[in-house]
């Protein structure tokens, strides 16, 4: 997840299943994006998607993907050493609960290794 005006380093690359630029913001996005498009089971790949009315402003999910079934797929990408973060905590649990009410039931966390 991310704030909707993130100002910080952006990457840019081309994913043939997503109709418009893909923007990274950090390795572990711009890895799972090759990923995704590479995985026959994804159809369409849409970055950085806008959680709508969010109690704690405007955010974003990572990735938001159509499922070759026509079944919706969100994951945020997030480091290790922030998941006990109390507001990263409180964005994650946010999100999930969004995606939930949207009827999104394959919600999940793609996570860095572990060092």
């Amino acid at each position: 997840m991310r704030k909707k005006n993130y100002k910080g380093r952006c990457e840019k690359i081309n994913i043939s299943k997503c109709p418009n630029i893909c923007r990274t913001y950090n390795p572990i996005q711009y890895e799972y994006a090759k990923k995704l498009d590479e995985d026959n089971n994804i159809q369409e790949i849409r970055c950085n998607v806008l959680l709508d009315n969010l109690p704690y402003g405007e955010y974003t999910s990572d990735f938001v993907c159509v499922k070759a079934d026509g079944n919706l797929m969100v994951r945020e990408c997030i480091y290790r050493k922030y998941l006990t973060k109390p507001m990263t905590v409180k964005l994650l649990d946010a999100s999930c609960e969004y995606w939930l009410n949207h009827g999104v039931s394959d919600w999940g966390l793609v996570i860095d290794a572990e060092k």
